[in-house]
Formats: structure tokens, sequence, C-alpha cells
């Protein structure tokens, strides 16, 4: 990259260095050849090193005088001309100077450099994040509060400088990039060792697709995280072994599945998302009928879970143009026209319905359908799909009954998954759970620890837990109960919950505290701060690993100096 401003720098200039070289060139001749006059009156011609003095002092206007003599009337002419000469040689090149540093290539150029320097001196873990909007401004904060550094590649560049203006700390490299090309992945770093993963969110699920193809060609190993709208393009990434694909209207239908048969599930995750405590009041939905106005991706997705439970349902869709998307089936379950029409409302029987989903993708046009519904079935709950992270503090305040944010849950889903992989894992894993099983797990929760327990995910290994990697690659033997053992007194346990264990591909939900450790297992515990820091106590001092393991306290021992 130094090499490409160089060459801009050498293909730009070159006429204007050639135009000073070249008066300089004629000045510093006419002065060798014009003969002068010395103090004595004696002819004299100025040597090679006074006449370039002279004309360079000269030509930039500094003016030290005549040197080294005073010059007579053929020498002043020749100064004369040759003033005006360079004058006219500096401005063109000042002047290209200027055209040179407001060059668009250029400063792309100088700034491609800038951005290779602080790749190439990168040392922590870090991700590669497509795009610059809400959605991953939030993911970088997340992840620079973990400790993860970030990179940015953006085709805005007003987007550019809002990033900028975050004053992220430590640094967000940003390079702007017309296109998510190959070399661009390239330059962003994704072939580094310390590359951990890429995040591709776009709103064109082609783009996104591309994007994975181009990162698992480029590193095998990096984490892709992309967003899909669709089951097809879902089924390609997961062809293309992207470890996350986020849906966020199959998260909001699996949440209003959820609802309906496990909202002790539903309340497992939203603490696991850290949205709500499990203390929060169960999630439900009225069994009856449903208007749901906007029969696009979020509106299908609903709807089919609605079917799936039974839930009869009134299908809304605002833009006629859509119907060539639609099944012949689906069709004669469509009412066209406008869902804030009181007269349609009252056609498809908004006062017999016990809920209305508003699911455009306009904000405005969702607050309007829930504001006339409930003047016409005050009792009638109210569901809305949130587009604009911004509007949150007017939809918060409409006194609406359930919010389906689908940036803010791109925002969980992606982050979670990056930051926290066996929290995201054991998400995934209890979905597959009934009401009991979730509904135990909750009151375990409350019961062992608190209503909002903190979540610690680990691996054992040298770096991370050296003491229980060094006792466990001695040949003995531990279990999870250690990492329960009070450092206060080894008779009483901790506040903790083991939630998943990982075993090279095998997973342990709700592993036994009678467990046995290996070197490389992945553990993740729901407890409290106090039991956290024990945790992190026992795995890396070797004094109160000591006490967990015997009861007894490490004796220090001192060298002296002989």
């Amino acid at each position: 990259m130094e090499n490409s401003s160089l060459f801009i720098i050498l293909h730009r200039m070159r006429m204007p260095f050639l135009v000073i070289i070249i008066t300089y060139t004629i000045s510093i001749i006419g002065l060798l050849l014009i003969e002068g006059v010395d103090e004595q009156g004696n002819p004299y011609h100025m040597g090679i090193f006074d006449a370039f003095y002279f004309v360079s002092y000269m030509a930039t206007t500094i003016g030290f005088g005549e040197a080294p003599f005073e010059f007579n009337y053929s020498q002043r002419i020749w100064v004369t001309f040759s003033i005006y000469l360079t004058v006219l040689g500096w401005f063109y090149g000042i002047g290209s100077l200027v055209s040179l540093l407001q060059d668009k290539l250029f400063l792309q150029e100088i700034e491609r450099a800038k951005f290779t320097r602080q790749i190439k001196n990168l040392k922590e873990n870090f991700i590669i994040i497509l795009g610059y909007n809400q959605i991953t401004s939030e993911i970088i904060k997340k992840s620079l509060q973990q400790g993860i550094r970030t990179v940015v590649l953006e085709k805005d560049k007003n987007k550019i400088n809002h990033l900028i203006l975050e004053s992220f700390t430590p640094t967000v490299p940003v390079l702007y990039s017309e296109n998510y090309s190959l070399k661009a992945l390239e330059l962003a770093g994704i072939k580094k060792y310390n590359c951990k993963a890429i995040v591709s969110l776009f709103e064109d699920d082609a783009l996104n697709l591309k994007i994975s193809l181009i990162a698992r060609l480029l590193n095998k190993h990096v984490k892709i995280a992309a967003k899909s709208t669709t089951t097809n393009h879902s089924e390609n990434l997961k062809d293309l072994d992207v470890e996350i694909i986020a849906n966020p209207f199959s998260i909001i239908s699996s949440e209003v599945n959820m609802a309906f048969v496990a909202p002790n599930l539903l309340k497992l995750e939203k603490w696991l998302y850290r949205i709500d405590n499990l203390s929060a009041t169960l999630p439900s939905f009225p069994n009856g009928k449903y208007i749901i106005c906007g029969y696009g991706r979020m509106g299908r997705k609903i709807y089919e879970k609605l079917k799936k439970n039974n839930i009869k349902a009134q299908l809304v869709e605002i833009d006629k143009n859509n119907i060539n998307r639609f099944s012949k089936d689906e069709i004669e379950h469509i009412n066209f026209g406008d869902a804030d029409d009181k007269e349609i409302l009252l056609e498809i029987g908004i006062k017999d319905s016990v809920a209305i989903i508003a699911a455009t993708n306009d904000d405005t046009t969702n607050l309007s359908i829930l504001a006339t519904a409930k003047k016409l079935n005050p009792e009638i709950m109210t569901i809305v799909r949130e587009n604009e992270m911004e509007d949150f503090s007017i939809f918060n305040n409409a006194n609406i009954d359930h919010i389906f944010m689908p940036s803010k849950i791109l925002i969980n889903k992606t982050a979670n998954a990056l930051i926290n992989p066996l929290s995201d894992k054991f998400i995934r894993l209890i979905l597959k759970k009934d009401e009991n099983w979730a509904s135990k797990v909750v009151r375990k929760l409350v019961q062992e620890i608190n209503e909002n327990p903190i979540l610690v995910e680990f691996s054992i290994n040298e770096k991370y837990t050296p003491e229980i990697y060094r006792h466990l690659d001695e040949g003995n033997s531990l279990t999870l109960d250690i990492l329960a053992t009070s450092l206060h007194n080894k008779e009483q346990r901790n506040n903790v919950l083991p939630l998943l264990l990982q075993r090279e591909d095998e997973v342990t939900l709700l592993p036994v505290f009678e467990h046995n450790l290996k070197i490389g297992d992945k553990i993740l515990f729901a407890c409290d701060e106090h039991a956290k820091d024990d945790i992190e106590y026992i795995c890396q001092n070797i004094y109160e690993f000591h006490y967990a393991l015997t009861g007894e306290e490490k004796q220090t021992i001192f060298k002296g100096k002989k």
C-alpha cells in the first residue's frame, strides 16, 4: 500500500518536479555564464555552489541579498528574469501538490496504507464486521467490552465518519471499500491467525451468501455470522458450514411459538440474552382469533406457528403488488387494503379477535394500525414489529403488549454467538425441550442462585485454567464439584449450577457435579458474583486451588540468599 501511495506521488508530481528542476537549471547556468566583479573590481564567474545557493533562496523568495559579491546590471537583469521563472515554477509545483492532497484516489491509498499497518500490528483476537450501522455498532461495543477487537469494512463514507466520531476504545480500524471483495477481506486480515470471525448482516441474502463463500475459501477456520431471511438461503449457508445463521423472523416466530407452548423456555431465552430476569412475568399469548397485518417474511413465519398451534388468523396485506409472491391457497386467506382502515378491520372481525400483530416494515404504519385497533377493541392484545432502533422510546410509551425488534434480535443472537458460544449452544439445545423441563430449570436457578444469575464459560486449558490443567495433566482426577467449592469455607458450596459441558462433539446439558473433568472440556456455569470470583481463583491460583482440593492452606516457601 505504501508503494501505491508513492507511485501516485511520483506519477502526479513528476511534471512539477521536472518544471522546478528545469527552472533552477536555467537560472543557475545563467549565473555561471554571466561575468561579475569582485570587491576589487576584478572580473569573476560564480561557482556552481554559490549559484545554486543564491537561486535556492531567491526562488523561495527568502531574499538574503546578493552573494558572494554585489551583482552588476547584467547579473541583475538575469536574476529578475530568473525570479519570475522560478516563482512560476514553484506556483505550478505547489498547485500540483495541493491538487494531489485533495485527490480522492491518493487519500484513499493513504487511508488504505494506514489501515494495513493497523491490521499488521493487531495482535489481539479480532472479528471483521462488514457494514457499519446501529446493529453492528452495538456488536462492536459488546465485543470491545469482552476484550475482542473489531475491524470494519464500509462503502459509505458518511458512515465511516460516524464510526470515527464514536471514538471507540481501543480504536476500530475501518476501511472504505466499494465492494466486499476477496481483496478487501484479505486487507482486513481474514487470513491472520488471530482473526476469529466475520460478520455479514446485510438485508441482501445473496450478498451474505457471497461473502460467506469468499470467507470460507480464504480461511476455513474462521467463524462466519451471516443474516438470512429465507429458508432457502439458510440452507445454502448451512451447506457452507456457516456456524451462526441469524434469521430474525424465524427467531420471532419461535418466540411466539414458545409463548404458546413453553413460556418458561422463552423466559430462559430472555434471561440468557440479558433482556429480562427469571422473576419476570411469564410471556403468554391468548387463544382465539388473531389478525396479522403485513404478510411479509415476518408475517408468514408467525402465521406458520399460529397454524401449528391451531390458532385461527386473518391476514391483511397492504401492498397489492405483492400478490404474485403468494400461493393460491394464501391469496384465499389474505385481505388486501390498508390495515389501519376501520372498515377493513371491522370486516375481518376486529371486535371478536384476541390479538393483532402489526408486522409491516414501516414503523409509522404499525403504530397507526395498533392505534386504530385499540379504538375498535380496547381489550385486544397488541403485538408489533419495530424496525428502527431510534423509535424505541416511541414504541415503549405506546402501551403495546409485545414488541419484537428484528435489529435487537440480530444484535443479541450474533453478539452472544460470537462472544459466548457455549451460551448460544445452550439456547439452541433448550429449544428442543418442553415446558416441564424449562419450568424445573427456572425454579432451580432461582432457588439455588438468584433471579438473575450471571454466566461463566471457559475451557480447561493451560492458558485460562492453568491449575486445573496441571493437575489433570499429571494424571490426577477432578470433578465439577471442585468449581463449586467456597474459598471461605471448604465445607460450604457456592451458588453454582452447571448448565452445559462440551467434550469434543459430545454435549451434556445440566451435567452433575460428580462429572469428571478432562483437558479440553468447555463448561458453562450459572452463578452469582461471589461464586464467579472463586471459580477464577481456583482455576488460576495455586494456593486457592490447593485449598479447594484439600481443605488445607498451601504453605509458601521462601528461599533465602546464601
